[in-house]
């Protein structure tokens, strides 16, 4: 007795792809808390959790859930791929470089302590985040949580020069402020597009103005010129390829918008560059061109006489002027060696070889395709901006990349589980045998080949009642 088993159709990559009962519950909602602190910053604006570490303890808490869930979670230790291996290999020579350092050998000891934490986030990301739906709520966070920076950031900044200091932290520096907002941006696209609603769309729509907005306000060059890359390959993928032609026609009326209403300071900054000084803000901004380019000349010489790095956050002393480089692999290359800067480049190449295998797979569906995309707009960002900021240390990349990591762990194992629940096809040649009334010259049934008929059961194959 063979039993058929029918095929019901699924959907190929479901953003409800989690079970109601699916482990590591307590640890991914310590981790969605600490992605709320670390990227929404609550202590940096609100006085009050000032003296509440809640990094830390978010942190601890999603590490203690990860390890009261060992055995019942669908990745392990094991399972970690290349990229999880290069960041390690990484934070080892930074150790390394700060333990042979010639400048202070103690400030860098625990400066990479301190970095060596976006490991731990970045094992929990991969290891806790097991589902499409649970990466999509992360990506929510870091969305919606740059999105409110940037609105307190225009509101409390109104008066002061590029807001720098308007928000403590990872926001305080204007260049890094802008840099996560073009980091981010792919993501609100992502959503936008991803989404029926229409109040949704146009939240979406105001929150990318939002963040437009501050960008400009920050007059930093480094951001607008990644604006200007991740922003040509977002209107590429889902403007151009994605046939929604309506797109660039209003990212240009955007952009045009807000240049004129918010540009003026940028503007005035790119023309100091070729010595045309009018005010002091010129002039301060020709300084700053200058000193750059004397920093990467001094990181050159540092690379070339201590291959293995001065330490984390000793290039500020070593280059006499108190300024970090404004370019990210000189950065990591003067202070961590030339070790890390070749990890760092395999680390940041295994990102888009993750969204290559993914685009590859037959379970990709509209929905992986539009956040894909917005993973390859945000690491083409990175990667040209990384050109003209010193953003090595910061997470917002590290993130990006985990992402993609667990966005091809999810695909890969929903293109498993789909292939398992389809039976291969049946052997014909082992058809079942129906009998004929034809005697044979002995008296007995003659056995015919031919196909079998079912009763109104549609599980159970029966011989013809005949």
């Amino acid at each position: 007795m063979a039993v058929l088993e029918k095929n019901v159709p699924e959907s190929r990559m479901p953003r409800r792809f989690a079970s109601n009962g699916e482990p590591l519950a307590g640890a991914f909602f310590w981790l969605s808390a600490f992605y709320l602190v670390y990227c929404a910053r609550p202590e940096d604006w609100i006085p009050i959790l000032r003296f509440i570490p809640l990094a830390k303890i978010s942190g601890i808490f999603a590490l203690v859930g990860l390890l009261t869930s060992a055995g019942r979670a669908k990745r392990g230790f094991r399972d970690l791929p290349k990229e999880a291996k290069y960041l390690l290999g990484i934070i080892c020579l930074l150790f390394v470089s700060a333990l042979l350092s010639p400048v202070w050998r103690g400030g860098a000891f625990f400066k990479t302590v301190d970095f060596s934490k976006v490991l731990v986030a970045w094992v929990l990301t991969f290891l806790v985040i097991t589902t499409f739906a649970r990466l999509r709520r992360i990506i929510f966070i870091q969305s919606a949580s740059v999105v409110v920076i940037c609105i307190v950031s225009v509101l409390k900044g109104r008066s002061t020069p590029r807001l720098e200091g308007v928000i403590g932290g990872i926001y305080s520096n204007p260049n890094d402020l802008a840099f996560a907002i073009v980091l981010t941006l792919p993501f609100c696209f992502a959503f936008l597009l991803s989404t029926r609603s229409i109040p949704r769309k146009a939240a979406w729509a105001g929150s990318m103005l939002a963040m437009c907005t501050a960008l400009f306000m920050t007059a930093s060059r480094a951001g607008f010129i990644d604006l200007m890359v991740t922003g040509a390959v977002c209107l590429w993928l889902f403007g151009i390829k994605g046939k929604r032609v309506h797109l660039i026609a209003g990212a240009a009326i955007f952009s045009l918008v807000i240049g004129l209403a918010a540009g003026g300071r940028l503007k005035d900054r790119f023309f100091a560059m070729s010595g045309n000084i009018a005010t002091s803000v010129d002039e301060k901004a020709y300084e700053s061109f200058e000193q750059r380019r004397y920093l990467m000349v001094k990181s050159v010489e540092g690379i070339t006489h201590y291959p293995l790095g001065i330490g984390l956050d000793n290039f500020v002393i070593y280059s006499g002027m108190w300024r970090e480089v404004h370019m990210s692999y000189l950065q990591i290359a003067v202070e961590g060696g030339i070790g890390a800067l070749v990890l760092y480049l395999l680390f940041f190449a295994q990102g888009f070889n993750n969204l290559r295998r993914v685009r590859g797979l037959r379970s990709h569906d509209q929905e992986t395709e539009l956040f894909s995309g917005a993973l390859y707009a945000t690491l083409i960002g990175f990667i040209l901006g990384a050109l003209f900021a010193p953003e090595a240390y910061q997470y917002f990349p590290y993130f990006a990349v985990a992402y993609t990591s667990v966005l091809w762990a999810v695909a890969k194992e929903t293109e498993t589980d789909r292939e398992q629940t389809v039976l291969p096809p049946a052997d014909l040649s082992k058809r079942p045998r129906r009998f004929s009334r034809e005697k044979t010259p002995a008296g007995e049934l003659a056995s015919v080949r031919g196909p079998a008929k079912f009763t109104r059961s549609p599980d159970i194959i029966r011989p013809n009642p005949r």
